[in-house]
């Protein structure tokens, strides 16, 4: 069977190809168009997917699109149906865009692989599984378990918000749902927007604000309080409702009704942009406390109907990876997988392999130990070729290594005396997270890297926190897990033995003071609550990433490095040799290494690239 899964048209457009059940190729439209969330039909990820696996479009068993289209447009008009009047401008504007274009996803998705290449319309088969059964498949056909729970929480697909499921071999089994308009996904979005960030992108940074918030201040419980009684009401199974006297994304182009909210809390609405203060590092942390609550009530749910030893999770809240780490931190279960491309773009993967499982009912092989996401490392590889053609456009000097040794120990030198890297190795990840083939790395050791890597390189806010990349072998060294953690999907406390003490009015410190406290042995990942977000690096999914960790403990003592994505606010992470060293001269990094190549910024010519860089 050769399956093309896609995602597109909300946003993170993608596309996923499966070939006699093994994952090929996989890859967000975003990384070609250089466009952030690109949410256009993935003509460019869906090329990159017929080139990797070699085949044609009319070799091609089915297509398969990651959610129902005409579901969601009866959820529409039913919600606007059963909210009217209201909402009546929302419905001017949205319904117009249906009948002219979403009605007719089918004409759009043959017109778009027209782009691509040639093929024959009547051979063609279109397959449309439900949003959440996209998700849910994403989960547990690649996972490495014959059975499990399975928990889908997002904004919303047509009408599920949350699924919990039961996966059995190659068969799923829906058990319980929870439906539009209560929704976590969309509970947590509202407050990323009442908080200033950009709502379907900004919500990492509420949970990156959220531990400069102080659990024992009147404001903090205050707003728990309030959200609690008035905004949510918690169900035992962590299904929500949601009062919707607060709530507009319903019916207007709002996600809240802003007055209400401001006078129920006391508390102006942050514009974007403007000063973090210590109210809303307060509501950062009730609200992210409470969506750790929901997730394990509805995980404790999932294993009461499942009676199942292990979980995958997917969909957008399942990148909340501080929840994630409470949730295994828990015991509930003995592991659990959770899909690195666990959004929308996850979907892609998900439809194709519903299609191979369920529509088409072939077996599944399922290795035990280890999942079918080959690090995630699913997207494009460039050779010696498209290097050595980008430094000869550009100009640009570069040593060539001979040896892979010899590249990691000079690259590991050169991080332990506090230079940047930009690094580019390999096939691209498959997912939001960098995982050491298009990374920018750092020493976790230095007390400025954080803060010179985000005001310096990434161009963005000072509280957002790096993640480390440890040697999987090292991982319980520093960090209190004896679980594998590949994807950088859980947030789990720093080591005692590494912390350093913390003055007694630490938790009344602004957040600048907090910030510029020591607090690890690590202090560039170590973030304000004595936690890291971590990458466990194995010598068998990525050896050159293993090699440049182990080059450097054995210069440091230390296999751990800041590992953050290779890109800058407001721009997707850099897919080609071109991108890489774009992004290498519009910053402060110092290095960049391609493959087996190094480009030193001090050599380089002047680079005329003025482009400013947008903001998210």
């Amino acid at each position: 069977m050769n399956i093309l899964g896609i995602s597109a048209f909300y946003h993170d457009s993608a596309a996923a190809l499966v070939q006699q059940g093994k994952i090929v190729a996989a890859a967000q439209e975003e990384r070609f168009t250089r466009k952030k969330h690109d949410a256009n039909f993935p003509k460019n990820a869906i090329q990159y997917c017929l080139e990797e696996s070699g085949l044609s479009i009319d070799e091609l068993d089915a297509v398969v699109f990651y959610d129902k289209p005409l579901l969601k447009f009866e959820r529409l008009l039913e919600t606007y149906y059963n909210y009217a009047p209201q909402g009546w401008q929302s419905f001017l504007k949205a319904i117009p865009v249906w009948l002219k274009e979403k009605m007719f996803l089918k004409k759009q998705l043959y017109d778009g692989l027209k782009e691509v290449g040639e093929y024959d319309k009547k051979q063609l088969k279109f397959l449309f599984p439900e949003h959440h059964l996209s998700h849910v498949a994403s989960a547990f056909y690649p996972s490495p378990f014959e059975h499990a729970a399975v928990l889908s929480i997002d904004g919303v697909g047509e009408w599920a918000t949350a699924t919990i499921c039961e996966g059995k071999g190659k068969d799923i089994r829906i058990l319980k749902e929870m439906k539009f308009p209560h929704s976590v996904g969309l509970l947590y979005s509202a407050f990323t927007y009442y908080l200033g960030f950009k709502v379907n992108s900004g919500e990492y940074k509420l949970m990156g604000l959220a531990p400069y918030g102080n659990p024992e201040s009147d404001n903090f419980k205050r707003y728990s309080q309030l959200i609690e009684t008035e905004l949510i009401d918690i169900k035992t199974d962590g299904s929500i409702w949601m009062n919707p006297k607060y709530f507009s994304y319903a019916t207007r182009l709002r996600m809240l009704h802003d007055k209400r909210m401001e006078a129920l809390f006391d508390l102006p609405r942050r514009e974007a942009e403007s000063e973090m203060r210590q109210e809303y590092c307060d509501m950062a942390l009730a609200i992210q406390r409470i969506a750790e609550k929901i997730v394990l009530k509805m995980a404790t749910e999932a294993k009461r109907l499942t009676n199942a030893d292990y979980l995958c999770m997917a969909g957008g809240v399942a990148l909340n990876s501080v929840a994630n780490g409470k949730l295994q931190q828990s015991g509930l279960f003995k592991e659990i997988f959770i899909q690195p491309a666990a959004g929308d773009a996850g979907g892609a993967l998900g439809a194709a392999l519903a299609a191979q499982h369920i529509y088409f009912g072939e077996e599944r092989q399922v290795e035990q130990g280890r999942d079918s996401m080959q690090g995630a490392y699913l997207g494009p590889h460039y050779v010696d070729f498209f290097i050595e053609r980008m430094a000869k456009r550009y100009k640009a000097p570069y040593q060539q290594f001979n040896s892979e040794s010899t590249l990691c120990e000079e690259v590991a030198r050169l991080i332990s005396e506090g230079k940047v890297i930009g690094w580019m190795q390999a096939r691209m990840e498959f997912g939001p997270r960098a995982l050491g083939a298009r990374s920018i790395l750092g020493d976790a050791r230095s007390e400025e890297m954080q803060r010179v890597i985000n005001l310096k390189i990434k161009y963005r806010e000072s509280f957002r926190p790096f993640a480390p990349s440890v040697l999987e072998e090292d991982a319980a060294l520093y960090f209190d897990t004896e679980k594998a953690g590949p994807y950088m999907l859980t947030v789990v406390p720093v080591q005692d033995a590494i912390r350093k003490p913390l003055p007694s009015n630490y938790l009344e410190l602004s957040m600048q003071e907090k910030l510029a406290t020591p607090r690890s042995e690590l202090s560039a990942i170590t973030h304000v609550d004595f936690s890291a977000r971590i990458q466990t690096v194995s010598k068998t999914t990525n050896p050159r990433y293993w090699a440049l960790l182990q080059a450097f403990k054995q210069r440091t003592g230390y296999g751990v490095l800041i590992n953050t994505s290779f890109n800058v606010r407001g721009e997707p992470i850099v897919c080609t040799p071109d991108d890489a060293y774009r992004c290498f001269m519009r910053t402060e990094m110092d290095y960049l290494v391609i493959g087996d190549f190094l480009f030193e910024k001090s050599q380089q010519p002047t680079f005329e690239d003025k482009e400013t860089f947008g903001l998210d």
